[in-house]
């Protein structure tokens, strides 16, 4: 999805190369008009999805202009808010097309990431953390140890872009539920993989496979 004023930006930082010396416009300042246009379409769908209350914009404007610089469009987004702690409701799923939040549920991080909150990323095999970025979701598959689960392809080079290779899947596991959380005080830790509870896992399979996008919000 791209919004007007983005196409514009986009535009016209390609004209500007072609003008005479004395009206070019530097890099930096296109970059800068890009950047507003990016931020004022990402403000306006924002509103619409009236997230206010839900969602923090700026984690929202985040995974919007992940999404423009890559180019990827989605019908459904699911964003995780990692600066959340994991015994809150961090994980929604987002249409994009009919402008509504349909779902806010709870979302594990990795092990190597921290206890309650998530504080720490890595993109390195063995490190059992989570890795931050935007994800385009694959196939369903089946996984031995956790079932029903979602391919997730990295698209951030030295961020999340060995998701596959690390087996950073979406999956159910019984240690995301309210249950759990009362009696701990937080989630259960994947090795890495944002799982979700076993009940949510059908859903997440029917609004993200083949599709749609997944974004990991963190702080450093």
């Amino acid at each position: 999805m791209v919004h007007t004023p983005l196409l514009l930006a986009l535009l016209f930082s390609w004209l500007i190369p072609s003008m005479d010396s004395t009206s070019r416009v530097s890099a930096p300042a296109a970059a800068v008009v890009v950047e507003n246009a990016e931020v004022a379409a990402a403000s306006e769908l924002y509103g619409a999805l009236c997230l206010e209350g839900e969602l923090a914009e700026p984690v929202f404007t985040a995974g919007y202009r992940h999404m423009a610089r890559y180019g990827v469009t989605g019908k459904v987004i699911a964003i995780a808010d990692m600066s959340q702690p994991s015994d809150a409701k961090r994980l929604y799923i987002i249409d994009l097309e009919k402008k509504e939040l349909v779902l806010r549920t709870w979302v594990a991080h990795g092990q190597g990431s921290g206890d309650r909150m998530c504080s720490s990323f890595s993109n390195q095999e063995g490190s059992h953390q989570t890795s931050m970025g935007l994800y385009r979701v694959g196939a369903e598959i089946v996984s031995p140890k956790h079932g029903r689960a979602l391919l997730l392809h990295g698209l951030e080079r030295g961020l999340n872009n060995n998701a596959l290779d690390r087996e950073v899947i979406m999956h159910g596991a019984d240690y995301v539920s309210p249950e759990f959380i009362a009696t701990n005080g937080r989630c259960g830790r994947s090795w890495g993989c944002p799982a979700v509870s076993k009940e949510q896992m059908p859903r997440m399979i029917d609004l993200l496979a083949d599709g749609g996008l997944l974004y990991v919000y963190g702080t450093r």
